[in-house]
Parts: C-alpha cells; structure tokens; sequence
C-alpha cells in the first residue's frame, strides 16, 4: 500500500469517529483528500461505497437503539429517488446545488433553536416527504447528511438513537446510488476496492466515537450539532465557489 492509501486512511479514520459523534461530516473531511488522490471522477463513487460502509458501522455500533418505524418511511421514498438523483447527476452540475444547501443548513441553526422553543416536532409522514426530496438530492450531491440530521432531531431523537437510526434511513440511499453508478459504469472493481478501503476507516472510527457520545449530555449534543451544521454549510458555500471560479 501506497503512501497515498496510508494518507486516505488517516483522514477516514478521523472522519469517522467525528460523524460518529455527530451523525455526519465523513463525506466532508474525507471528499478533498479522495479528489486529491484519485481525481474527481472516482471520487464521487468512491465516496458512495465508503458512506455505505460508514452508515453499517454506526448500525452496528447503535443497534439496539434504531428506531425502525421512522427508517421505514424515510427510507420507502429516499431510496428510488436517490437512485433517479444520481442518474441526474452525470448531466447536471451540482455547483447551484451546493449552494442552496450551504445556505439551508446555515439558515437551520437559529430555525431549530426557534423551533425548539416551540416545541416543534415531525411525524412519520413527514419523515416521507423529505426522504424524497433528500435522496434525490444524495443522488446528485457527494452528502446531504447534515439535511437529515435536523430531520431527525425534530423527530425526536438524541445521541445513540439519533445516530443510529439516521444511519439507518441513509444506508438505502447510499446503497441506491451506488447500485446506479454501478449500471451506469461508474463503479468499476478498482473503484469499488478503493471505496472499501476508505469505508474501513470510516467504520473503525464510528466504533471510537461510541464512548464519547456515551458522556455527551443532550443540550451538548445539540451544540455539536449547530456546530457541524454551520461547518457544512460554510464547507458547501465554499465548494460551490470554487467550483465556478
């Protein structure tokens, strides 16, 4: 193994144990170090199957605490659009993409402070409607984990139970658009070993993070999350300018 694999593991095992914390970010850390190595072609796939791999661990790590139901209705819907997003994605630049989500989930902060104040919460069906419109856009975006992550705080969950079932209704997804990479000739045997050497460190790491969302109260929890929130947002922004500069 290459100097360049010991670097990609590195940084996966970071991101790992981060989203592992938090519900999201891998894609975040672990995308420009994947560009960097094996060019932006690859990358996009290769991230897929890593995600996919990031999502079982956080399954594994949380089993217990999954909360099915609410899987099953963001899921129904999530994973045929995801599939029709990443279809979408070889024809349509994700630039403006990145930037209504950056501004969305920068927006999301005081919105679900606001919210919290209110009371506000989601119900299944709600859960529906935004699977659709999340996976498809998982389809053509490299993650969209910080849009779910809101999602599922308004439902109701914390900690284990939040990062588990999250994952859960992001596995389908991230299993679709793969799948569509695949027919599509994206996924080559090369690029899918690549990504599992990846997703590995990203497992590894989701198990670390266990014991530190094990000490988290919840009003921490949250603040982490606004925290994330804010970096992703500011991550798209940033991505979307460099992209059309």
């Amino acid at each position: 193994m290459d100097y360049g694999f010991i670097f990609v593991l590195a940084v996966g095992l970071v991101a790992g144990t981060i989203s592992g914390i938090v519900g999201t970010g891998s894609s975040i850390i672990l995308l420009p170090v994947l560009v960097y190595e094996f060019g932006p072609k690859e990358a996009v796939p290769i991230m897929a199957v890593a995600a996919v791999m990031a999502n079982l661990s956080r399954i594994l790590a949380w089993w217990r605490e999954v909360d099915w139901r609410a899987t099953a209705a963001y899921s129904v819907t999530g994973i045929p659009a995801a599939a029709l997003g990443a279809r979408t994605l070889l024809t349509l630049p994700s630039h403006a993409v990145d930037i209504a989500i950056g501004l969305f989930l920068i927006a999301m902060v005081p919105a679900r402070h606001w919210l919290a104040r209110h009371q506000f919460t989601i119900k299944l069906w709600h859960l529906a409607i935004s699977g659709a419109i999340i996976g498809y856009i998982t389809g053509i975006v490299v993650s969209t984990g910080p849009l779910s992550v809101p999602l599922f705080l308004f439902y109701g969950l914390s900690k284990g139970a939040f990062l588990a079932t999250e994952a859960a209704s992001s596995l389908g997804l991230y299993l679709s658009k793969s799948i569509t990479f695949q027919r599509f000739g994206a996924l080559s045997p090369d690029v899918l070993l690549k990504g599992v050497i990846a997703g590995s460190s990203l497992m590894a790491g989701a198990f670390i993070a266990k014991r530190f969302v094990l000490k988290l109260n919840a009003d921490t929890f949250r603040l982490v999350m606004d925290g994330i929130m804010i970096a992703a947002g500011l991550s798209m922004l940033w991505n979307a300018a460099v992209s059309t500069s």
